[in-house]
């Protein structure tokens, strides 16, 4: 398909090379620097049985699987974009919204998608119900642009935003619905008059506010209908942080790189939230970067922090390259991955893994087998992730610590990928207090353990050796010293 030749340039560059899509680090969202916790009681309630779930799903999943692309953003005329050198920008954009008539997803099979990520040890969803491009994946009364107006739309599970959190719910995880705040194909958003120069609104607000205000409208909505009429939510995941009231920019957001216009993009959040909120008591608002009361917590992108973090926040990183799904993309490791969710949560911290399904709505194979994989090693040690908190001394090297709610303290060893498991496990700080015993989550059984000064020397079962790596890390439970 000619479409396909086209606009495979990028997803063809990160096969070739290992390296993340540009797109991956030009439409990245930073850590907002500011946090102001919630007040409302069962805003602070949800939150923190949130923070005990530690590990999630984000699914990527609309129009850009078709040709497999990374999510919409080959739609931004940005001088970072690479397009088809010989394909006319209003073309392009022709041949992409025409991708509404070829999505057919009739292996669509959400039921996998909650069994797999339930054996993965992941406890949260987040769906991208719209991302930039505007295509919902839900049953939208406010624009004839969604997946129920397609060719799917006979399927009786057409309405996929509702099979997904249904399947979900079932399986007992915390529900959240990523929404797009740039709607590029709303013609209030992106007016037809004007080129489309960038991310942004492509009007001046301040001429035509009648135009901004029916976008407002629009998108307040399309989160209403999402918030009454698919059960109960746990989580609003907004997207697209350059939308936002004009006096919440601030050096950090100019860091971005993206161009900023002189006006407000200003969406009215509080109105969105007390509407939101009636429907979902307790929900929480993830408003991306926008710091203040409507970023119940932080979500930095494609990286973990170096440091610890007393407020709420989780990292959102991909299990492949990309976002959404990519033919031949490259996946990371379970170890890598059981890595990062270590180092996170003793940060105190979530992660929330990117997966994109296939176009004909199954997950590919070998993303259910690396799923499965990390869930094996959270099978039995789980302990040391869900429910915990931080202690003051959170790493040492390649270990990292955490403690349960009760005061059991855990030392995550991360092991090198692909060597022998080694006979010993030493570490600083975080000692075991003087007789006490010490578990090893692995086998659930005692292991020796001895200390000189400020390190604990841990001798590990001579027939976990014989094991290479098959062991992404070792987790220990004692009860530290005071």
């Amino acid at each position: 398909m000619k479409f396909r030749k086209a606009t495979l340039t990028l997803a063809l560059l990160t096969a070739a090379t290992g390296l993340p899509l540009r797109a991956q680090n030009q439409g990245v969202h930073q850590q907002s620097s500011q946090y102001e916790a919630p007040t409302d009681p069962l805003v602070r309630q949800k939150l923190e049985k949130w923070q005990d779930q530690k590990f999630g799903l984000i699914l990527h999943w609309g129009l850009y699987a078709v040709p497999g692309i990374i999510e919409s953003w080959e739609l931004c005329s940005e001088s970072w974009i690479e397009r088809d050198s010989t394909v006319a920008y209003e073309d392009y954009k022709k041949r992409y919204w025409g991708l509404s008539q070829q999505f057919t997803p009739t292996k669509f099979d959400p039921e996998q998608w909650a069994r797999v990520a339930r054996q993965a040890g992941m406890r949260y969803l987040v769906f991208t119900t719209k991302h930039h491009d505007g295509f919902a994946m839900f049953d939208t009364k406010q624009s004839d642009f969604s997946i129920t107006q397609g060719p799917f739309r006979s399927n009786p599970r057409a309405n996929v935003a509702k099979y997904v959190f249904e399947a979900f719910r079932k399986e007992g995880f915390m529900l959240g619905a990523y929404f797009s705040k740039p709607d590029w194909h709303s013609e209030n958003f992106w007016w037809p008059k004007y080129a489309t120069p960038d991310r942004n609104v492509n009007y001046d607000i301040r001429k035509y506010p009648w135009r901004w205000q029916q976008y407002q409208q629009f998108t307040y909505n399309q989160i209403s209908e999402l918030m009454h009429d698919y059960g109960s939510l746990d989580i609003l995941w907004l997207d697209g942080g350059w939308v936002r009231p004009r006096e919440t920019v601030n050096a950090e957001v100019r860091a971005w790189g993206a161009p900023i216009p002189e006006f407000s993009q200003d969406v009215n959040m509080p109105r969105i939230a007390a509407m939101a909120r009636q429907a979902q008591p307790g929900l929480l608002m993830v408003d991306r970067t926008v710091h203040g009361p409507y970023e119940n917590y932080q979500t930095p992108e494609q990286r973990v922090p170096d440091h610890k973090i007393d407020n709420p926040w989780e990292s959102c990183l991909t299990l492949a390259n990309n976002w959404g799904y990519v033919p031949n993309d490259q996946y990371k490791s379970p170890t890598r991955i059981i890595h990062s969710l270590a180092e996170v949560v003793a940060k105190g911290g979530s992660l929330l893994l990117g997966v994109g399904p296939k176009p004909d709505g199954t997950l590919a194979d070998e993303a259910v087998t690396r799923l499965r994989e990390i869930g094996q090693w959270l099978d039995v040690n789980g302990a040391a992730i869900y429910n915990t908190r931080t202690t003051a001394h959170y790493q040492d090297g390649r270990t990292y610590f955490t403690q349960s709610k009760t005061g059991t303290r855990y030392a995550i060893a991360c092991l090198a990928e692909d060597k022998p498991t080694p006979t010993v496990v030493e570490w600083a700080g975080n000692a075991p207090k003087k007789g006490s015993r010490m578990t090893l989550l692995q086998t659930g059984k005692p292991v020796t353990w001895t200390r000189q000064g400020n390190k604990v020397r841990v001798t590990l079962p001579a027939t976990l050796a014989k094991q290479a790596g098959a062991y992404p890390a070792l987790a220990f439970a004692f009860t530290a010293e005071q």
